[in-house]
């Protein structure tokens, strides 16, 4: 979950919000829904029982064509997209170093890191478990610091009433967008239930223990940027934490700043990547256009991770940082409401693990908060917007010829 979001979105958001209170509720708020969210998974993962995620919950619970536009969407936007904003991101961060890396270095990260995966469920696991915990101890030593340390400029803590008609901008709403962006992959662990040892207890521990973790770290990782960086100095930047870091750690420590972030991001491209072509396997098993990635090694779907890897690469030749992280945003906020609504279709007596009536508050306010974030990122950014419901439409018809397809298939063989 810790990525690129939190390392880039407060850039964009100080732009039109400056209250510290009304960017704090933000990611708290971002948090409270995640976890909301986690809730509805825990429960999804334990009654399907399937690796795959949304595609099995939308397949399954609504209707196949909502099943195969989640895989699509994934396929396009909510793995690959990622995947390519984290490698832009790294490029960005080591550029204090002096070297203009570029989309190159980018890409470059992008077929190693694959590589990487390509082997064996082993090898990919330990690979992303150092680099977890790489990342664990950077963000809490960075917080530590930033939280103890002293401000050498005048910050942007502003603890005034204007945030009471901040929230009630629609840039707030907006803003959001960008948070459920940094918060992406606290549903990821319920991908891989197939993978998972004893999931009714595991499954919702790590996807509950690890909202509840980020939540605070993201709390905290925007307070100490507020508190060692001017509004104007962060501004439409991509790279805030070295920003503040240069405050209040100086030049050098700046660099280990950057140079810490760029290495941890690796661990979310390693992840996307992970998590992405288990839900392309899923579906390859049931859809013939995507038959051609149904082949797996050494219980890794290597075809499918490459084809992951090759819709980044092109998406960072085609694309600018924030046109992809609005357009992705938008197109996964819009699945993620649709997939948490599935929750609905689970009898009351075979949920494992919320059984009372409560229950329905979590999905009511997750799904509540998305439209609102959908409606007003449609008002403010329709460009990027029209692209993702463009990318939505491609995605039914080929659906209509890939359903097709697969009858004419069965009654040939019949």
């Amino acid at each position: 979950m810790i990525g690129t979001g939190i390392f880039t979105s407060l850039g964009f958001q100080v732009s039109s919000l400056t209250n510290t209170y009304s960017i704090i509720l933000l990611w708290f708020i971002g948090g409270v829904l995640a976890m909301f969210g986690a809730f509805c998974y825990s429960e999804l993962g334990n009654y399907y029982k399937e690796s795959g995620g949304d595609y099995i919950y939308l397949s399954r619970g609504f209707h196949p064509i909502l099943g195969y536009l989640s895989s699509w969407i994934s396929l396009i936007v909510g793995f690959a997209a990622p995947i390519a904003l984290a490698a832009l991101a790294m490029s960005k961060y080591l550029q204090i170093f002096g070297f203009e890396f570029g989309k190159v270095f980018a890409i470059v990260v992008i077929i190693l890191i694959t590589i990487s995966q390509s082997f064996s469920l082993k090898t990919s696991s330990d690979f992303q478990n150092i680099f977890t915990l790489l990342k664990v101890l950077f963000v809490l030593s960075l917080i530590g610091l930033g939280l103890y340390l002293a401000p050498n400029i005048t910050n942007n803590i502003n603890l005034n009433n204007g945030w009471i008609k901040e929230v009630q901008m629609p840039e707030f709403a907006s803003s959001l967008v960008f948070v459920t962006f940094a918060y992406t992959g606290w549903n990821s662990a319920s991908y891989i239930v197939g993978e998972i040892k004893n999931p009714i207890k595991n499954l919702p521990k790590a996807l509950i223990i690890g909202t509840l973790f980020v939540t605070v770290v993201y709390v905290l990782m925007n307070y100490v940027f507020l508190k060692h960086a001017t509004i104007t100095s962060l501004i439409n930047q991509e790279n805030v934490a070295s920003i503040a870091a240069n405050n209040f750690l100086g030049m050098q420590g700046s660099k280990w700043v950057s140079f810490f972030i760029a290495a941890q991001l690796v661990a979310t491209i390693s992840g996307y990547l992970w998590i992405g072509s288990r839900v392309c396997f899923a579906t390859s098993k049931e859809y013939k256009l995507w038959r051609f990635m149904d082949k797996s090694r050494n219980n890794v779907p290597y075809i499918a991770l490459w084809v992951q890897a090759v819709i980044a690469i092109i998406i960072i030749l085609t694309g600018e940082f924030e046109q992809i992280f609005i357009y992705a945003s938008f197109l996964l906020q819009v699945f993620a409401i649709l997939a948490v609504a599935t929750v609905i279709t689970i009898p009351s007596h075979k949920r494992y693990i919320f059984k009372g009536h409560y229950f329905w508050i979590f999905p009511s306010i997750f799904l509540i908060f998305g439209l609102y974030i959908c409606y007003f990122t449609f008002k403010i950014h329709p460009t990027e917007s029209i692209i993702g419901v463009s990318t939505i439409l491609i995605g039914i018809i080929l659906y209509f010829f890939d359903k097709n397809t697969n009858v004419k298939l069965k009654a040939k063989e019949l």
